[in-house]
């Protein structure tokens, strides 16, 4: 065996070689320091990717170690592919939520129908079937053509690679927001089930053991894609991008999910992995690190779509639909027997090694796993150094001496004639609210989606979280994807608690306990002390918020850099949950369920209207200013009301949070046909009390007999709840009573007496058009937007 090659593909490695690879001065020393020597061009480019910050998470890592990860039931956690909770019934629940923001940004298609692929992927190598996915998507103004474009070609990409794959897309989000303009954000969440004895590791351990690589060949596309796309700031116009963006094949993923649940379920392999940024690199080292083995890596055995192609380009490709697997030797031939089954190429490419690292040879290994006589080791790695003992950065962070206003740029900043507090009708409000891009339905975008395949959907898409039967027992999994980008701009602190918060009482509100968190952490370029700030409050935010709440943190993905040449991204804390409801009987919705039933509010009003909807349509007033949020209430909050919907006192459930109280009420009137006569105290500002977005509240309904049942629970909970009204009728009529409605004695809202009174038929057509109006598409045509100007990503 000759000594590592230090000019392979006759390529010199310099600093300048390094810096264009992503590697600083700086890293490309300590790169040195741990090889003992210069490394060569394929070594440089396996630590380019895993150095990444997409895959190290040099920048993040010491933040996210502050986070609580322990939890009842919890089997796996950060640091694996997924979050593995029990569910019991010998079942667990896999979860995560991962961007694909960059590449989405260059190709919106493939980035987004990757970043579906992706996802799926880490949730089947955990042992899991993947029952679900959600989508989070943020973009710019609706109404900008380069917008439309992005909007279309995401949405359908989400839609083509889950609907093939034959994995139901069940909610998520849709989100305007100027800061988005040049960055949109694509976050997707997977939830999968599995039997707890199928629960399996990214792993090689095993002197000896084959490294087996199954799935699609490897070829060009995707090198650097994640890795690299995800760790820089550039214009979106730049067409040097888009060859780094992988390509997928849902139908290629479909055979490996089965592919690969066989093999785990009949114990064929002792480890496996996917294959996704930073290619077989990562899943190689990451696999070898976390078995304290190495691997042999045969690169003549790697099947390949293209000729030609460099040691370096073969080992950091992010080709999709690739899986690696570690077997004992006995059980390879039924290896590939399940892989020829299913159409799907394999082969045999390393060994399991004792000496911790990932050594590359050309020329061939033996029977006996041993480099063939004339073959050459170009490359050789400790796998920790690639992956556990990477460069960690302790970032500075520095508290910007100038906040930025919420909401973000291009909003009002003043305030304007025609607030209701200046005369006009509260319900002109709500409609205008309601027709907005962020509140309107989603119709047009998951009529897109298959939500129904695999027949686990109980609730669709459109009116509050996922609900998915688990089969074969009384049980029901719950989840939601929520994050407040608005209030993460003025006070990134209080947004992430906020965003937890909500996430959490979106599943509360059915019934189901919260099991644990999957936070996708999207934040603009951390080497500027102010943006390193940002997502340490953030972090901080959140573990506060999840020890308070007692939920862990189960995993996740931090998305940074995510900048353009306008500025960058409002702060967004992305955060997903999943719950378990016991009982499916005893689930509970939004809408209204009965004319007759009594319209109950739980939970109190506060001041502060900064970072809500209202706000961005109307205007900020000086003395406006975030609304504040108590933890300990909003435990007790989501504990009041997962026992009331246990004792059978609840009809319906929604909580009050984007567009306050009004709006929160009128999707519940609209969603179920059924109108209300209320009564509102005021004491305040009207518009507080009908739009504020003050947290920790809820709209419920329930029969009349047992109304002083739930405001004795609540008082036992130390919650204020009082009854509003009625259900009934086509109308929503909210009377304003109280000081606050008398308008003379008070300074803001002095001539908002009128009540809010409105059909169920206006708030329905507002609501169901208000995003197709946005986008400029046909209601209900499932025809893209309109794009007559729009450039697409990179031309």
């Amino acid at each position: 065996m000759t000594d590592v090659k230090s000019t392979t593909n006759s390529v010199e490695v310099t600093l300048e070689l390094a810096e264009s690879l992503g590697v600083t001065a700086g890293g490309f020393a300590v790169i040195r320091e741990k090889l003992g020597r210069d490394p060569n061009h394929t070594e440089l480019a396996m630590f380019s990717v895993m150095w990444s910050e997409h895959c190290s998470y040099k920048s993040s890592k010491p933040l996210l170690k502050t986070l609580p990860t322990r939890g009842s039931g919890v089997m796996a956690g950060p640091g694996d592919n997924a979050g593995v909770v029990r569910i019991g019934d010998g079942l667990a629940v896999a979860f995560k939520i991962e961007s694909h923001n960059h590449p989405s940004a260059v190709e919106p298609y493939q980035g987004a129908a990757t970043g579906v692929g992706g996802i799926l992927r880490d949730i089947f190598t955990m042992g899991a079937r993947p029952i679900a996915v959600l989508d989070a998507l943020r973009f710019g103004d609706p109404t900008d053509p380069r917008t439309r474009h992005l909007v279309d070609g995401i949405v359908r990409g989400v839609g083509g690679y889950g609907n093939c794959v034959g994995v139901p897309t069940v909610g998520g989000e849709l989100v305007f927001d100027p800061s988005y303009q040049g960055n949109p954000l694509v976050n997707v969440m997977a939830i999968g089930l599995l039997e707890e004895k199928n629960l399996i590791f990214a792993e090689a351990p095993g002197e000896g053991n084959y490294v087996v690589l199954f799935g699609s060949t490897t070829g060009r596309d995707g090198i650097g894609g994640a890795s690299v796309l995800a760790s820089a700031t550039f214009a979106d116009s730049d067409p040097n991008k888009r060859p780094t963006v992988q390509v997928g094949d849902p139908f290629a993923e479909k055979l490996l999910i089965e592919a690969s649940l066989e093999m785990i379920s009949r114990r064929l392999v002792v480890g496996i992995q996917d294959l996704g940024a930073a290619g077989i690199t990562c899943a190689s080292s990451e696999s070898a690190d976390k078995a304290g083995t190495g691997i042999l890596v045969d690169l003549d055995a790697i099947p390949r779509r293209e000729p030609g192609m460099a040691p370096w380009e073969v080992m950091i490709s992010e080709s999709q639909e690739r899986m690696l697997a570690t077997c004992t030797p006995d059980q390879f031939a039924a290896v590939r027997e399940v892989c020829e089954r299913w159409g799907i190429p394999i082969a045999l490419v390393g060994r399991v090694t004792t000496d911790g690292d990932i050594a590359i040879v050309e020329g061939g290994v033996d029977e006996a796993g041993r480099p063939k006589p004339g073959s050459t080791e170009i490359a050789r790695i400790p796998a920790k150094a690639l992956t556990s003992e990477a460069i960690v950065h302790y970032r500075l962070a520095t508290q910007p001496t100038r906040r930025r206003q919420a909401p973000a740029p291009g909003i009002p900043l003043q305030a304007q004639d025609g607030l209701p507090e200046r005369g006009m009708d509260p319900a002109a409000v709500l409609v205008a609210l309601l027709g907005s891009p962020n509140l309107s339905s989603r119709r047009w975008v998951y009529e897109q989606y298959d939500a129904c395949v695999q027949s686990n959907t109980i609730e669709w898409p459109g009116h509050g979280a996922a609900v998915l039967r688990v089969k074969g027992t009384r049980k029901a999994l719950v989840a939601t994807t929520d994050g407040n980008q608005t209030l993460s701009a003025i006070d990134p602190f209080l947004g992430a608690q906020m965003s937890v918060a909500e996430a959490t009482r979106n599943v509360s509100i059915t019934g189901a306990r919260p099991l644990g968190i999957t936070n996708c952490l999207n934040y603009g370029n951390q080497e500027r002390p102010e943006a390193f700030w940002q997502l340490q409050e953030a972090v901080r935010g959140m573990g506060e918020a999840c020890r308070a709440l007692d939920i862990p943190v189960t995993g996740g993905n931090v998305s940074l850099y995510n900048e353009y040449p306008g500025g960058a991204i409002s702060p967004t804390p992305e955060i997903g949950v999943v719950g378990l409801l016991e009982d499916v009987s005893l689930l509970v919705r939004p809408p209204f369920t009965a004319a007759g039933d009594t319209v109950m509010l739980v939970g109190d009003t506060t001041p502060g209207m900064a970072g809500s909807a209202y706000a961005a349509l109307a205007g900020l007033s000086a003395e406006d200013a975030p609304p504040n949020l108590d933890l300990e209430r909003e435990a007790a909050l989501q504990s009041f009301i997962r026992e009331a919907i246990g004792r059978g006192l609840v009809a319906s459930a929604q909580d009050v949070s984007g567009g306050g109280l009004a709006v929160a009420i009128a999707e519940c009137s609209i969603w179920s046909g059924l109108g209300a006569s209320l009564r509102l105290g005021v004491s305040g500002s009207p518009a507080i009390e009908l739009f504020g977005e003050s947290p920790s509240r809820l709209v419920l309904s329930c029969r009349p007999r047992h109304a002083p049942a739930l405001e004795l629970l609540a008082r036992q909970f130390g919650l204020h709840a009082q009854a509003l009204g009625t259900v009934g009728g086509d109308r929503l009529r909210i009377e304003l009573t109280g000081q606050g409605a008398t308008g003379a004695a008070e300074e803001r809202g002095s001539r908002v007496a009128d009540a809010l009174d409105v059909s169920l038929a206006d708030l329905r057509h507002t609501w169901e058009h208000g995003l197709a109006r946005a986008l400029g598409v046909e209601s209900g045509s499932g025809h893209g937007p309109r794009q007559e100007t729009a450039t697409p990503a990179g031309a």
